[in-house]
């Protein structure tokens, strides 16, 4: 017997190892984007995937896990504007990034932080992708400031470049906001990341 035979209805193609685990997580992505974290169930998951609850438990031990791992397929890259300068740079990418915390994307997003706590591996799988990615965007503004003498190489780091990110999910996370407002975002630019990546900038003569 297949591994989602006891749960298929009659006529679906028998599936199992990589197929199964797409079905899987397709259906808990979509049970994500219409109900968020609080209305995910592995019997609403089952059903959807055409499959058994023994097969997700195979593969995620709760719905945490879960939901986690289905979450990871609903986020999309922001893509960094280019405005000409590092400020206007890293403030529009925060702007986008608050944009996404907003939304209803973002909340599933501070669910799931909240509802992780101290599993320490679930939250390093969330904050791979709560910045979309974290680095990669911030890592592309440095390395166009590198290009024109606002930043030193050593500013090229992923702990330096999400620093403005971390702050911003601060607010969401810690705080509880559910928008952080403007000037939050000014502040976090003008007073922490610039003087950081400049810091690290060569001496002019």
């Amino acid at each position: 017997m297949t591994e989602d035979a006891a749960g298929s209805p009659a006529g679906r193609t028998r599936r199992r190892g990589a197929a199964l685990e797409e079905a899987i997580l397709s259906a808990a992505a979509d049970e994500l984007a219409e109900a968020g974290y609080a209305g995910l169930t592995m019997d609403r998951v089952a059903a959807r995937a055409g499959t058994n609850k023994n097969a997700i438990y195979r593969r995620w031990p709760n719905r945490l896990a879960l939901g986690v791992a289905a979450y990871r397929r609903l986020t999309t890259t922001i893509s960094p504007d280019d405005t000409g300068d590092l400020r206007g740079d890293v403030l529009a990418l925060l702007r986008q990034a608050n944009r996404y915390w907003s939304s209803p994307q973002g909340a599933i997003l501070r669910e799931l932080f909240a509802a992780a706590g101290g599993t320490s591996e679930l939250l390093e799988q969330l904050q791979d992708r709560s910045g979309d990615d974290a680095a990669a965007p911030w890592l592309t503004v440095l390395e166009r400031a590198l290009a024109r003498g606002e930043v030193a190489p050593e500013a090229l780091t992923p702990r330096v470049a999400t620093v403005a990110m971390v702050l911003l999910r601060n607010e969401f996370v810690v705080r509880g906001v559910p928008t952080a407002p403007d000037d939050v975002l000014v502040e976090i630019v003008d007073e922490v990341y610039l003087p950081l990546v400049r810091r690290r900038a060569p001496a002019r003569n």
